[in-house]
């Protein structure tokens, strides 16, 4: 698998180097003002999408950009902090459930069926502290041990969503919850996922989030250099789950139609795949991962449900050759915030490395003469 996709990632650094090599060249200013305008050049676009696409081509772009959403989040417990969950989907039923009763019954029976399109991104919202604050049904408890007990407590987790749903009548039950207006656009999933990808970016490059990665690396260690590790457990993954609780709501009015039967262990195992395939501990590997299956499984269409026999297999492959994934712990130059970049890094160790230089030259000295 190594040697696979070696000789593609070294093709793509020469088809990109013109490109870099053009960037580069450009004045400090211009630099700094090309992610913010190639932003919302990119925001036009996703406004203007509904008069130059279809309908096929704009859902497609809808799930790619959900899909983003929920593996980057996941990454953020798996791949950032190596604890192990299983259970997303669980997490985005929660949120995708009361996001829809919001926008069914919530807002029309407060008078403001009219405005329910303008109140999307505040039912969202509230889907997704709904999905954070369940999961710390699931994050107390299940921190206060170490291993592969978070696992467990995940699927279990998963199962008791789904079979919640299906015993509640007054949500519909097995046979779904429904009314929804298509509230979800290719403009909204764009917001979300630049939103997300800005604030998980953030997150890891703090100090918070070098705490994260300290736990990751060795979790006794970080607890004996003043890090709790308890609460940044517990945070990461209250975080990860509003994230997925955000994409549960954007699911839900896209299609128009949830049942608990959408938010199974199959729907936890994609996101599984999209966070190994793209590769742990990368946010540019959550947007590769997440892009790659969900137009693979839209390739793979013809083959009905035997394409869904595709993604289980693709993760025992990926566990077996490259379990660190297409750009495990490796990250997209623009992801990474200026000043943690390799360069900027490497000339602050220079600039210490001359200031020390004449300080330690005398002492050498005079070692020496002695």
């Amino acid at each position: 698998m190594t040697q696979l996709l070696t000789p593609i990632r070294n093709a793509l650094s020469r088809a990109l180097a013109p490109l870099h090599a053009a960037y580069a060249s450009l004045p400090a200013p211009v630099r700094r003002w090309t992610m913010p305008a190639l932003l919302v050049f990119f925001f036009v676009i996703a406004l203007l999408s509904p008069s130059f696409l279809n309908l096929y081509w704009q859902q497609i772009l809808i799930y790619v950009g959900i899909n983003i959403i929920l593996t980057a989040s996941l990454n953020l417990v798996n791949g950032y902090m190596g604890e192990f969950s299983v259970g997303h989907a669980g997490f985005m039923a929660v949120g995708a459930y009361v996001a829809s009763i919001m926008t069914v019954w919530v807002f029309p029976r407060w008078g403001l069926r009219e405005y329910v399109p303008y109140l999307f991104p505040l039912a969202l919202l509230i889907g997704g502290l709904a999905a954070g604050l369940t999961s710390l049904i699931i994050a107390v408890p299940s921190f206060r041990t170490r291993g592969d007990y978070l696992a467990i407590v995940t699927l279990a987790w998963n199962m008791i969503v789904k079979s919640v749903l299906e015993n509640v009548d007054a949500i519909g039950g097995p046979r779904g919850f429904m009314g929804m207006q298509k509230l979800t656009s290719v403009a909204w999933v764009y917001v979300w996922v630049v939103i997300t990808i800005f604030i998980l970016r953030n997150l890891v490059y703090s100090n918070f989030g070098r705490g994260t990665l300290s736990i990751r690396e060795d979790e006794i260690a970080a607890s004996l250099v003043s890090v709790d590790t308890r609460k940044v457990k517990i945070t990461v993954f209250v975080v990860a789950s509003f994230f997925a609780g955000i994409a549960g709501g954007l699911f839900a009015h896209i299609i128009q139609f949830i049942n608990p039967r959408s938010f199974s262990i199959l729907k936890s195992t994609e996101t599984l795949v999209m966070v190994y395939l793209g590769g742990i501990g990368s946010l540019g590997g959550s947007i590769l991962g997440a892009t790659i299956y969900t137009v693979l499984l839209e390739l793979l269409r013809p083959l009905q449900v035997w394409r869904w026999v595709i993604g289980p297999l693709l993760l025992v492959f990926l566990m077996i050759f490259r379990p660190r994934g297409i750009m495990g712990m490796r990250e997209w130059r623009f992801l990474i915030p200026p000043e943690e970049r390799p360069e900027v890094i490497d000339a602050l160790k220079e600039r210490i490395r001359k200031k020390r230089g004449p300080a330690v030259a005398p002492a050498a000295s005079v070692g020496a003469s002695e």
